[in-house]
C-alpha cells in the first residue's frame, strides 16, 4: 500500500505523541497534537473528559510504572486513521488501578487506532493486555 503525504503526516504525528506523552511524561508537548474535541476509548477507569482524560491516564501510568517507554512496533495509516502496534515497558514502582507497587518490570503489548482531524488526533480506541500484566504483577495464576 502506498502511503499518502497526509498519511506520512498522520503517522508522524502518532509517533510525535507516543514519544513526548506516554514516554516522557510531557503533557504540553502532547496535548499540542491533540484536537480540542479529542476523545478517549480505552478499557482503563479514567477521570475526567478528553485532553483532560488522556492526561490522567498518561499521569497514572508513569507514576505507576518507572521508567515507562513505550515502543511502536508496526504503524499503518489509512485515510483518517492510524493504527499502532505497541509494547510498553517499566517497573512497578506504583499503585495501579488499586494494586500496590510489586518492584516487578512489565511488558505489555497492545493496539491503538488513532482518528485524526486536521493534522491532529481527535479521537484514541486502546486495547492492552491487561490480562497478561496482571499475571507478570502476580495478581492473576500464570496458565504455564
Amino acid at each position: 500500500m502506498t502511503q499518502t503525504p497526509t498519511d506520512k503526516a498522520n503517522m508522524a504525528t502518532v509517533r510525535k505523541f507516543f514519544e513526548v506523552g506516554p514516554s516522557k511524561g510531557d503533557l504540553a508537548a502532547a496535548d499540542a497534537l491533540l484536537a480540542p474535541g479529542f476523545s478517549l476509548h480505552v478499557p482503563l477507569p479514567v477521570a475526567g473528559p478528553g485532553i483532560e482524560a488522556i492526561n490522567n491516564v498518561v499521569t497514572t501510568c508513569r507514576a505507576a510504572f518507572h521508567g515507562l517507554n513505550v515502543t511502536i512496533e508496526d504503524m499503518m495509516a489509512d485515510g483518517d486513521k492510524v493504527t499502532c502496534r505497541f509494547t510498553a515497558r517499566g517497573e512497578h514502582k506504583g499503585e495501579f488501578m488499586g494494586l500496590p507497587p510489586t518492584g516487578k518490570p512489565i511488558v505489555m503489548t497492545g493496539i491503538e487506532i488513532f482518528r485524526m482531524e486536521n493534522g491532529k488526533i481527535a479521537e484514541l480506541w486502546g486495547e492492552a493486555n491487561l490480562m497478561g500484566l496482571m499475571v507478570q504483577l502476580g495478581i492473576l495464576p500464570s496458565s504455564a
